[in-house]
């Protein structure tokens, strides 16, 4: 069964790229397949690294997030030092757990007794940990703990594909919003050149000017003035049905 399991989530985390999802979405999949996948889980929660500190992005259940907002707030716990070390973490009793003595009596008061951590390892670095947690005492043993790394390692590339696909379309939005920008302040420059006669040098320090007096953007004030010229330039048109050589 076992096996069985650990093949529909191998399964699963090869189709998360295909679609829509966004990258929350994907790495909660990732957390649910690994409920799904290891032997006496009940809950999961994947940690990415950003600025080189680990933080939890997704939990499969809400036990989870609080368990490692306490792990965060005290700078211990088996996430951390998954990531720090590159190895697997293992406990069945946290509550008496030495490696972490601050946060496995917290987390035991809190009825939660067994962590299975693993680093979420590439060729060249660690991108973050997959931690599942059982109410049990001696939840994860050796199968587990087997079926965990064997799930970690493609786990590690459907995340890291995961994040770097959302910084590309992060970035493919934020370009095009900045060609936007730049078609729009280039049509406002030309309406200030064309009102004052001034050179494109001038006009854009007039529109830098008029910004920081209006406490607006230069991008902002720019669609105003072309939003702005559009209206006027309507208003001037003759109405339908008008002559517009007519006195």
């Amino acid at each position: 069964m076992t096996d069985d399991d650990l093949a529909a989530s191998l399964a699963g985390l090869s189709g998360l790229l295909i679609g829509h999802r966004s990258l929350r979405e994907t790495l909660l999949h990732i957390a649910e397949f690994a409920v799904q996948a290891i032997p006496g889980a009940q809950g999961a929660g994947l940690a990415m690294r950003t600025d080189d500190q680990p933080r939890t992005v997704v939990a499969s259940a809400e036990f989870v997030q609080a368990v490692d907002d306490v792990q965060y707030r005290l700078g211990e716990g088996p996430c951390l030092l998954a990531v720090e070390s590159g190895c697997t973490q293992v406990s069945g009793s946290l509550g008496g757990e030495a490696r972490w003595p601050r946060f496995g009596p917290r987390v035991g008061r809190m009825g939660v007794h067994s962590v299975l951590s693993l680093p979420l390892l590439l060729p060249d670095r660690v991108v973050g940990a997959m931690t599942v947690y059982a109410h049990a005492k001696n939840a994860f043993g050796p199968d587990a703990v087997r079926v965990g790394e064997l799930f970690a390692r493609p786990a590690a590339v459907s995340a890291h594909n995961a994040q770097v696909l959302a910084q590309s379309q992060r970035l493919a939005v934020q370009l095009q919003e900045a060609l936007t920008s730049r078609a729009v302040i280039d049509q406002a420059l030309g309406v200030i050149m064309s009102r004052t006669g001034s050179g494109p040098e001038e006009a854009f320090e007039r529109l830098r000017t008029m910004s920081r007096s209006q406490h607006l953007k230069v991008a902002q004030l720019a669609q105003r003035l072309v939003d702005e010229a559009i209206r006027r330039a309507r208003a001037r048109q003759p109405s339908a049905g008008q002559d517009p050589t007519a006195p």
